[in-house]
């Protein structure tokens, strides 16, 4: 017997559990399944557009740290990118190569966060997700060693990096290695061929690949559609040019296959780590740059990586003075919001929120 039912309108957050971040969404409802549905930004809104145009160009570093706050070195990166062009500044190549590290290490916390709750998001209560944490403490804790912060590190400046590596980080980088190993391995074999897993998440919530290029969605929500697209091999940075790395793809596009990029995604930055590890020589790990800096009058640059969650860039714009004269900023998190719609719409309720922990969006980069 089919129950007749009234569409309605429910208001989903702005609340953090299972949306990721202060982020509502007015969603019509037909029972459980859903009609429509409007997703609403701008409620940890910081203005940090316009916080750079009274800020000397280093200490901007500072703000993109609280942009995707688990992806912070990766936003460093980015910046110093921009400001290296906007001055024509050559950085050193023990620099190049503690960016590439460091970005790694990085990417494996951000894609550990994304798969724990992704998980959470399914109901698996903790257990999952308390191994992501472990590992990401680990790499935390080499942050710590780096530079003093875990979280928001501001470790990157323009024309290099803040300080060398200190001699006992390299020892606890190997081990660290020598560990994960095993841990993720542990992971894996929890989660991967899990049998509620693939019923909740093959096949649901697809993205075709010309619906995502046409949307301008990039990282691994573009890779699980199919195109290998990838910053660090289409236009290689810093150290990227001398490492050698795969770009996982997927090809359904479906909510596992978003998720199963990530995990082996974290297989390739390993490998990356350990090249780095391997190659890294001896040398200043900071171009001579004034404690000012003043770039000339005119002067434009986009700075761009491939962050954990897709396309990062900074646009900069220069009227000769200490600070941008504007600061624009390309975020990957609300770019690959742009589809919500697509992907929500005729699943239900429960399907909802797995879809948002697939894509792995991060509010503070949305709502910037």
């Amino acid at each position: 017997m089919t129950i007749r039912t009234e569409p309605m309108t429910v208001n989903i957050g702005p609340q953090h559990p299972s949306t990721h971040g202060v982020f509502r969404l007015r969603v019509t409802f037909d029972g459980e399944e859903i009609l429509e549905v409007e997703p609403i930004f701008g409620y940890l809104h910081r203005g940090t557009e316009k916080l750079a145009e009274e800020r000397n160009y280093t200490q901007i570093v500072t703000l993109t740290d609280r942009l995707d706050y688990v992806s912070s070195m990766i936003n460093n990166q980015a910046y110093c990118l921009a400001v290296e062009e906007l001055l024509g500044v050559e950085v050193p190549q023990r620099a190049k190569y503690l960016r590439t590290l460091t970005a790694e290490l990085q990417r494996v916390a951000s894609h550990l966060m994304g798969i724990g709750f992704f998980l959470q998001d399914l109901g698996t209560l903790g257990t999952p997700l308390m191994y992501a944490f472990r590992s990401r403490e680990r790499i935390l804790d080499l942050f710590e060693m780096l530079c003093g912060a875990r979280i928001t590190v501001s470790y990157m400046r323009p024309g290099g990096v803040f300080f060398d590596a200190p001699v006992d980080f390299w020892p606890a980088l190997d081990q660290f290695l020598k560990d994960f190993e095993a841990e993720y391995n542990e992971i894996q074999q929890l989660i991967l061929e899990n049998e509620i897993v693939m019923v909740r998440t093959r096949g649901v919530a697809l993205l075709p690949l010309d619906l995502a290029i046409n949307a301008s969605v990039s990282g691994p929500s573009l890779r699980a559609s199919g195109l290998a697209w990838d910053w660090r091999k289409m236009a290689p940075y810093d150290a990227y040019d001398r490492m050698e790395f795969d770009v996982p793809i997927a090809t359904g596009g479906d909510n596992y296959d978003r998720f199963w990029v990530r995990i082996q995604e974290i297989h390739q930055s390993i490998r990356i780590v350990k090249q780095c590890i391997e190659q890294i020589e001896p040398g200043p790990t900071r171009a001579d740059v004034p404690l000012v800096l003043r770039p000339p009058a005119g002067a434009e640059a986009y700075g761009r990586v491939e962050a954990s969650k897709g396309e990062l860039g900074f646009y900069l714009v220069s009227d000769g003075g200490i600070s941008p004269y504007r600061m624009k900023i390309r975020s990957p998190s609300l770019m690959n919001l742009t589809v919500t719609e697509h992907l929500l719409v005729g699943w239900k309720l429960a399907d909802m929120i797995v879809t948002l922990g697939s894509l792995d969006i991060n509010l503070g980069e949305v709502d910037r």
